[in-house]
């Protein structure tokens, strides 16, 4: 069975050129169009992806749910829905507490219990909607309970999906119990995922009532690849700089007392770090003849559908050649 491979909008691509890009993908081998929370809204860019395309999944991975509230939400979501005639997958993620408190200058607490709150509230606004009861969410953080006539609303093609990002066990609970999906970190190694976080996540699946509905697992891979010699290596190198911490202690914490310091050179030190042990593991390394077999080792039967994250420059013909290789793998 083949694994679709989703096109990831990345930073660097021009919001000038945006239109095209996410045609030219839909016209390509591409199962959908992934869009990060970075420097551009998620959800501005997939309105463009929604006009641009008619046909691929478009997905927010991730909003930043903390950064905003459930009612916000679930406006943007539902408009996202009807302009992409349902084509539209929520995925949301908590961040980490500086980045809330301090960029966005939102509260932080209890992340796991804010999250599964959050999804709830999200699809309470959704039911008010589609049922036309009224709105009565009291929760914990969120208390949603004035939707009058002025802003109700249709949904024709109902409620969006929501995917969960998570890295720890807890917030993998919330993803299985509340989520249609799980969103794996790129970081995260296939060991850590089938042995810690799969096992959490299906448990609380099957407790929840949500138990007898499809549940996907899809994720970034991070890839180091290159077609000669020299962009290999400039591909390996990059890679190296951006793997923090994976389960090595000692070397986290040398990672850490080093981005402390004030040293000029600290980033190239702390590349350096990274061994080739570390750098397989997180990430996928093979020239780019190879790398479609490699990716199918890695994700064959832990993710049901993945985005490609190459480290460094790489042709969009390769990487279409690569998203094909695994549609049609078998």
């Amino acid at each position: 069975m083949g694994i679709p491979v989703d096109f990831r909008l990345g930073d660097l691509v021009d919001l000038d050129e945006l239109s095209s890009v996410c045609t030219s993908a839909e016209q390509g081998p591409y199962a959908g169009l992934q869009a990060i929370e970075a420097r551009h809204d998620p959800l501005v860019q997939l309105t463009v992806a929604s006009t641009a395309t008619s046909q691929i999944r478009l997905t927010s991975a991730v909003v930043v749910a903390f950064a905003r509230n459930p009612m916000s939400t679930a406006i943007a979501a539902a408009d996202l829905a009807s302009l992409s005639r349902g084509r539209f997958v929520l995925g949301l993620g908590s961040q980490i507490r500086p980045h809330i408190e301090r960029r966005f200058g939102m509260p932080w607490s209890r992340p796991a219990q804010r999250m599964e709150e959050f999804v709830d509230a999200v699809r309470a606004i959704w039911r008010c909607w589609e049922t036309g009861d009224a709105l009565d969410f009291r929760g914990e953080f969120y208390r949603h309970t004035l939707m009058n006539s002025t802003f109700r609303r249709e949904m024709p093609f109902g409620s969006p999906k929501i995917s969960v990002a998570a890295v720890g066990p807890a917030m993998t609970r919330v993803a299985g119990r509340v989520g249609d999906g799980l969103l794996v970190h790129p970081f995260t190694t296939r060991r850590y995922l089938s042995e810690v976080l799969l096992p959490r996540a299906f448990e609380a699946r099957r407790a929840s009532i949500r138990a007898d509905e499809p549940y996907e697992v899809s994720g970034g891979i991070l890839i180091a690849t290159g077609s000669s010699d020299e962009t290999f290596e400039a591909s390996v190198h990059a890679l190296r700089r951006q793997i923090a911490l994976h389960g090595w202690e000692a070397l986290g914490e040398e990672l850490h007392r080093l981005s402390k310091t004030d040293d000029s050179r600290r980033w190239d030190v702390m590349t350096a770090l990274i061994d080739d042990e570390v750098l397989t593991t997180i990430g996928v390394v093979a020239a780019e003849r190879e790398l479609a077999h490699a990716l199918r080792e890695r994700v064959d039967g832990v993710w049901n559908r993945v985005a490609l994250y190459p480290c460094a420059p790489v042709s969009a013909t390769s990487m279409a050649d690569v998203a094909t290789a695994l549609r049609e793998s078998t």
